[in-house]
């Protein structure tokens, strides 16, 4: 996995921005810290429906028990929104993902309130297609 913050960090960093633009900037430099995808991954069954921007996030459960994602996109701040989530996911077991709600978490960054409808609306689209992964695997 990329070298990205942990979330506790992401919070810090986000703060220290000082302003929205500085942000999106920092948005885009987490997505510019996850590795590409591979042709072989970038499969309809991996694709995210409901993002306007082509999307693909791929799960996988390590020999214990914790889940690593993969992801990738054609926008460069869908793909920082992207390394964001993974952020919050990367490293739980599947219970700790179905049990763990992000939503508070992007409320804190404020966060849905500064993207457009649809990169909401994509982000939401993210979080549904991880669980729905996490929900084949149980």
């Amino acid at each position: 996995m990329a070298n990205l913050p942990d979330k506790d960090k992401l919070l810090r960093n986000f703060s220290r921005c000082g302003n929205w633009e500085e942000k999106y900037l920092y948005i885009i430099e987490l997505g510019g810290q996850l590795p590409p995808l591979s042709a072989e991954m970038r499969t309809p069954d991996n694709r995210i429906a409901g993002c306007q921007s082509q999307v693909w996030i791929v799960l996988s459960t390590q020999a214990d028990g914790s889940v690593q994602l993969y992801g990738d996109s054609d926008a460069a701040i869908v793909k920082g929104l992207i390394a964001m989530v993974f952020i919050l996911y990367q490293g739980l077991t599947l219970a700790e993902i179905v049990a763990y709600d992000v939503r508070p978490f992007f409320d804190a960054l404020a966060l849905t309130q500064h993207l457009t409808p649809s990169r909401s609306q994509g982000l939401e689209a993210m979080v549904r297609g991880i669980r729905a992964q996490v929900a084949a695997r149980q």
